[in-house]
């Protein structure tokens, strides 16, 4: 429940203040076909389907799902969308959302991508985090092959230490270059060697402030545990603890691939389960914000309000560099839009790249619109209310 009297969620004059009329009649259409299963999924069978026909679709994409989206297919392009969202106080976490072809020579491109980013955040207030994959930059075997402590060839050793030299060679120019980064949590199978790759980076760049940040799913039922396991860690190396707290995106294939090859699911056995663990996190990362920096990546109204309580709670200014908010572009305005007006620190992921190679991305983000209980009518509800206020005034 909200208790701060200058803050809600529910204000949707601030949640679509940067969009005309025109623009939010566009929205409106978006989230009304994605209020759909059947048209996302024949929309999604039929888009693929054209992707790799190769048929010229460019057009039909770009200005209706992708705009809204993402920034634009280059870091150049999304500036609009920086521009966008800075004349309301909230930052961009540019998302190169290309999903690699899984050799060396897209690990690198993949690498330099990264590095142009960071460059670009260098020294601009707007653009607090970069962000990245450790699988954009390390074949997936090899990193699940490490997890399992399966001996590795002299050749796969040697992959894997350039996969290593780009996640250092991309946290080490954050910390050079003052950049925030988040090391994105994937599959459980694969996410034990992702952690201690990134403790690892922690040890050498969060010495003096977190700069790189871990990410915990707290669909996980183990995640509060590790968190805390890590802070104790931080403690005693010397460091400080970045993490970014999310409800998690692997769902659906973490319980399948647990059924199917028999062993207990990592997942929450409930949604209920996930709220509870979350918000816990938080109280967590709150009560030792003196070493821990947070991310607080959710769209859960609930959640965030929580966190404005806490901070309340703990004497924590809104502007503490500390504490973030952070949600999808195009994506839950009224929690960032919101947040920001009332001085809270708050940053969206923009994912940018070329169309048909973030295709992949769009379509998850349709269909988790769908899949998630009220998410794609919640935002649609909203859409129509201000559209309601406008016609009234």
């Amino acid at each position: 429940m909200n208790t701060i009297p200058n803050l809600s969620f529910e204000d949707t004059a601030v949640a679509f203040s940067s969009k005309s009329n025109a623009e939010l009649y566009k929205m409106y259409l978006l989230f009304k076909s994605m209020n759909s299963n059947t048209f996302v999924k024949v929309g999604g069978t039929l888009l693929n389907t054209a992707i790799n026909l190769h048929l010229p679709i460019k057009f039909l994409i770009k200005p209706t799902i992708f705009n809204h989206f993402c920034g634009g297919e280059t870091i150049k392009e999304s500036e609009r969308a920086i521009q966008e969202l800075s004349k309301y106080n909230i930052g961009t976490i540019l998302d190169y959302s290309v999903e690699g072809e899984g050799d060396e020579k897209s690990f690198d491109a993949t690498r330099d991508e990264l590095l142009q980013a960071i460059e670009k955040a260098h020294g601009n207030k707007n653009i607090p985090f970069a962000v990245f994959k450790v699988t954009g930059l390390i074949d997936i075997k090899l990193l699940e092959k490490i997890q399992k402590k399966q001996e590795l060839s002299v050749d796969e050793r040697a992959a894997y230490e350039r996969g290593r030299d780009r996640v250092s060679a991309i946290c080490k120019r954050c910390h050079d270059r003052d950049v925030r980064v988040f090391i994105d949590a994937e599959e459980s199978w694969i996410q034990d060697t992702i952690d201690n790759l990134t403790y690892e980076m922690m040890e050498l760049y969060n010495k003096d402030k977190a700069n790189i940040y871990n990410t915990y799913q707290l669909y996980r039922h183990d995640r509060l545990d590790v968190l805390k396991r890590d802070f104790e860690n931080a403690i005693l190396g010397g460091y400080h603890l970045g993490a970014k707290l999310v409800r998690g995106a692997y769902m659906e294939k973490e319980r399948k691939r647990a059924e199917a090859e028999g062993y207990e699911s990592p997942i929450n056995p409930t949604k209920e389960a996930s709220d509870k663990l979350f918000n816990e996190s938080l109280r967590f990362c709150i009560e030792h914000i003196d070493r821990i920096s947070l991310c607080n990546g959710t769209h859960n109204e609930d959640s965030c309000y929580l966190l404005v309580e806490l901070m309340e709670e703990h004497n924590i200014a809104p502007n503490d560099q500390r504490v973030y908010f952070a949600q999808l572009y195009g994506m839950s305005d009224n929690l960032s839009y919101n947040l920001a007006h009332a001085g809270y620190n708050v940053a969206k992921y923009v994912p940018y790249g070329p169309i048909e190679a973030v295709m992949p991305y769009l379509l998850r983000r349709a269909n988790e619109n769908t899949a998630i209980a009220g998410q794609s009518s919640r935002e649609f509800s909203l859409i129509q209310k201000e559209m309601k206020r406008r016609k009234n005034q």
